[in-house]
């Protein structure tokens, strides 16, 4: 008799939390049918602009209120304080309303209350931690997991090792399929397939310390690059209007304007962005780094300065630490090293094969269907 298995999604807070539940369920899926069976998928997290991804993506989404842990002294940890405790007992209604086989959590903003409440009602509990050092809410969810998923191999020093496994990190299925080649990808995106790309990320929340950088630069770095450059939706509107400043300058020429190009976000377009850059400057999140090492891609990645723990500082340098990047901290982001930089490895062909072979090897292309297998087998 076919069974059908209730799976809940939870984890919230950016598109680092949930393109990988995303790409999760899509591998429950196939796994779930050659057991003969079939999978319900939910999800119960934060109600922003988020849930529309995992709406598109075929999964029954709810919202809960959500009050972010921070690790400083700040007025919001007090105001958040309520919202805690509403999203917790909206958890603990909704959780035993769907009545799920197993809960899969991300970590993240409203993570925790879901998790919580399906330890009480005995539901296992799969954990995913993307960074090389763990977050808040997955350190404290760890207590009430049955399995706890690692992205970075250096990230199960954290846990039980009873229960902890290194999975990689899981990147969803539309930026795997059907990769281009970077020739036809930069004609698809209008650029130039005989020069090199720079591709600028922000991630979804956008990077205004790294656009601020950028923007003063481009008239130099459009004479030997082309840039493709993610602002992130709050950004956008300013930086088009300082990038169009910037490239009314007689001396830049149009046939240098049309080499920039910006967006909020690369959403769709991002699978593309990937392919046709030699070249990427980015943060350092967990997504950013293994979205790039799926694609083999050379990287600059510039840590934020005040992540949580210092973990993107960490995530760099393990990236690093294989070839695929080179690290400028934020207080050596200056123009100078900055230019030359990417001046010297656009310039070098065998260096930057190097370091995109290194990318690829970084990368576990089956973290998806590993995550999914030991979900699977709690249920």
């Amino acid at each position: 008799m076919r069974r059908t298995k209730r799976i809940l999604l939870t984890g919230g807070g950016s598109g680092g939390h949930v393109y990988p539940l995303v790409a999760v369920a899509e591998a429950l899926r196939p796994l779930a049918e050659a057991q003969q069976a079939s999978v319900d998928l939910y999800y119960l997290g934060p109600d922003d602009q988020y849930r529309q991804i995992l709406d598109k993506a075929g999964i029954r989404t709810y919202g809960l209120a959500a009050g972010k842990i921070r690790r400083y002294v700040s007025l919001a940890n007090f105001l958040d304080i309520p919202k805690f405790f509403i999203g917790l007992i909206q958890a603990f209604a909704k959780v035993f309303w769907i009545m799920p086989d197993a809960i899969f959590s991300k970590g993240g903003t409203g993570a925790f209350a879901v998790v919580f409440a399906g330890w009480f009602y005995r539901i296992p509990v799969v954990i995913h931690e993307s960074d090389t050092v763990p977050g808040l809410t997955n350190l404290a969810s760890s207590r009430f997991a049955k399995r706890i998923a690692v992205g970075f191999e250096i990230a199960l020093q954290y846990f039980n090792p009873r229960k902890a496994v290194w999975t990689g990190n899981p990147v969803r299925s539309d930026l795997l399929k059907n990769q281009m080649n970077p020739g036809d990808a930069k004609h698809a995106l209008h650029f130039d397939a005989e020069t090199p790309l720079l591709l600028i990320l922000g991630g979804s929340l956008g990077s205004q310390r790294i656009n601020e950088f950028i923007l003063p630069l481009l008239k130099e770095l459009l004479h030997d690059t082309q840039v493709l450059h993610q602002t992130g939706f709050a950004n956008y509107e300013e930086v088009k209007k300082l990038s169009q400043a910037a490239l009314l300058d007689v001396s830049v020429g149009e046939e240098l304007r049309t080499r920039y190009q910006a967006f909020p976000y690369l959403e769709r377009d991002m699978r593309v962005a990937l392919a046709a850059a030699d070249l990427v400057v980015t943060r350092a999140g967990a997504s950013n780094i293994f979205e790039i090492a799926a694609y083999g891609k050379p990287a600059i990645l510039i840590p934020l300065l005040e992540s949580a723990n210092d973990h993107q500082r960490v995530n760099a340098y393990e990236f690093s630490k294989t070839g695929a990047a080179i690290v400028i901290e934020e207080p050596n982001l200056l123009p100078g090293i900055f230019l030359s930089q990417v001046k010297e490895l656009l310039g070098n062909q065998n260096a930057l094969r190097s370091m995109a072979k290194a990318s690829l090897g970084f990368f576990r292309s089956n973290a998806a269907e590993l995550i999914s297998q030991e979900i699977l087998k709690l249920v």
